[in-house]
């Protein structure tokens, strides 16, 4: 494996098929809201291709296309039963907690970067990880745009002055590889989570990843 031919500073990690598996506890909230709604529900799988652009657009992506004025009553019930169930399945990725604590003994700067809302972006990074090895966690915030836009990314870059060509961003779908193209950080897409490599590649990764362990490798 090559390395990043960079002087990387810091790391950007994306949470959701990242640094945790929430699949499971993401698909029961989203079904049980549908189910409220009388809505057809969906399998725990299909729902790789539905998360990674906010709780919105997860929901209406999972109405029927006749039910899209249900939304912001979906959004609500979703996120209802996610704030009660939220730690019922969802885990650590294997090796994170590793990678996290060797690159911060390194002495590279972390961050996490979601489209979950703030509060539960927080909330899951405080309970997998003591103490935090972040020296920033954001999640979806009011007048802030999601990723792709690279507004959040270069924001936190701003705040841990460190240039956005000295970040490596970690993430497993398109919205992250893009968004670090548009951040200008070097885009490492990885294959632990919810999404293939096709479209990790075609969507801008320099590097893919199939262990945590392998990040170290490409910073040396």
């Amino acid at each position: 494996m090559s390395l990043v031919k960079r002087d990387i500073r810091a790391v950007l990690f994306d949470l959701d098929g990242t640094l945790a598996d929430t699949l499971a506890d993401l698909a029961n909230a989203t079904n049980w809201a549908l189910a409220q709604l009388g809505c057809p529900t969906h399998s725990t799988d299909s729902y790789r291709y539905r998360v990674g652009r906010g709780a919105r657009e997860l929901c209406a992506g999972a109405l029927p296309a006749d039910r899209q004025g249900l939304v912001d009553e979906a959004v609500r019930l979703m996120r209802e039963h996610y704030d009660a169930h939220c730690f019922d399945l969802t885990t650590l990725y294997p090796g994170i907690a590793e990678l996290t604590s060797s690159l911060a003994e390194r002495g590279a700067k972390l961050a996490v970067l979601s489209n979950k809302p703030d509060d539960f972006t927080k909330r899951l990074i405080a309970h997998y990880f003591k103490p935090s090895p972040f020296a920033v966690v954001r999640g979806q915030l009011p007048n802030v745009p999601l990723k792709p836009d690279p507004t959040a990314a270069l924001k936190i870059a701003r705040e841990l002055a460190i240039a956005p060509t000295q970040w490596l961003y970690l993430g497993d779908t398109d919205t992250d590889m893009q968004t670090a193209r548009a951040a200008g950080m070097e885009p490492v897409g990885v294959l632990w989570g919810f999404r293939e490599r096709d479209e990790l590649v075609q969507s801008g990764a320099t590097h893919v990843v199939s262990r945590p362990d392998e990040v170290l490798e490409l910073i040396g």
